[in-house]
């Protein structure tokens, strides 16, 4: 994690790092809030394109292929040796999409990747310049090399040997309520942990109190279960990421599927 002061100061030295805006909610909505101000020499990132794989049997966000995060990568600047920084919209309630970009490039083998700590939000409470202008990045040379990151699979998810997060709002996780996907619950098993938990009021990370050598998260498509891989990281506790998260487990009827809250 980088700190508003020390990301502002990075950005004005003579190597700066690449900075990548990855802005996103459900509605898609990440360039329009970049075009509408970022920090200055930031590049948008959009998650669904540039950083997941196409939505289908693997889930709504999967894994996306390596040789096509490779080209995205190295269009938006990103190169060998040269750190990268990622952030969102940041605040109380976090999307994930800052966290998902750096677990992605994590898992792409590249090691020196860094989150924003509060997000655009916080760059902007601390009177730091925004600007509108487009940047249109040098191409990269990154090499992705899968595996840098663990990933659990639905077989993972469901041993009862392992520690299964849920990063949703409890209502979704008690399947009272379910926007997105077409079955509501949560996989037996999980603790419920909401994203939420993971940050301050101000949006700043707080690490959450889970410890464990077998630790996973999921949520409904990936994206905010990596808030909690994250905060975890931050707490020195390594987790793994079920990437196709609700929206894969769900697409064997054969799953079980629970309701209410955890046993």
């Amino acid at each position: 994690m980088l700190n508003v002061s020390v990301l502002a100061e990075l950005v004005r030295s003579a190597q700066p790092p690449t900075v990548l805006d990855v802005r996103w909610t459900l509605a898609k909505d990440g360039r329009a809030a970049y075009s509408a101000g970022h920090l200055p020499g930031a590049v948008f990132a959009d998650l669904d394109e540039d950083l997941c794989g196409r939505p289908g049997a693997g889930g709504r966000h999967p894994l996306p292929d390596p040789a096509a995060l490779e080209a995205a990568l190295r269009r938006l600047g990103v190169r060998a040796g040269r750190p990268v920084v990622v952030y969102d919209a940041g605040g109380a309630n976090p999307t994930g999409a800052a966290a998902r970009a750096w677990w992605t490039l994590r898992w792409a083998g590249i090691d020196d990747v860094r989150v924003l700590d509060g997000g655009y939000a916080a760059w902007v409470a601390d009177g730091r310049p925004v600007t509108t202008d487009p940047v249109e990045p040098a191409l990269g040379d990154v090499t992705v090399t899968p595996g840098g990151m663990p990933v659990w699979t639905e077989a993972e998810a469901s041993d009862p040997r392992n520690v299964l997060l849920d990063a949703r709002i409890p209502q979704r996780y008690r399947g009272e309520t379910e926007p997105v996907d077409p079955v509501a619950g949560h996989i037996p098993g999980a603790r419920n942990l909401p994203a939420a938990e993971t940050v301050d009021e101000h949006g700043l990370l707080r690490p959450p109190d889970v410890d464990g050598d077998r630790v996973g998260a999921y949520c409904g498509s990936g994206v905010t279960a990596a808030q909690l891989v994250l905060a975890l990281h931050e707490r020195g506790v390594p987790a793994a990421l079920y990437v196709g998260s609700w929206s894969h487990w769900i697409t064997d009827p054969g799953r079980p599927v629970a309701k209410g809250e955890a046993a």
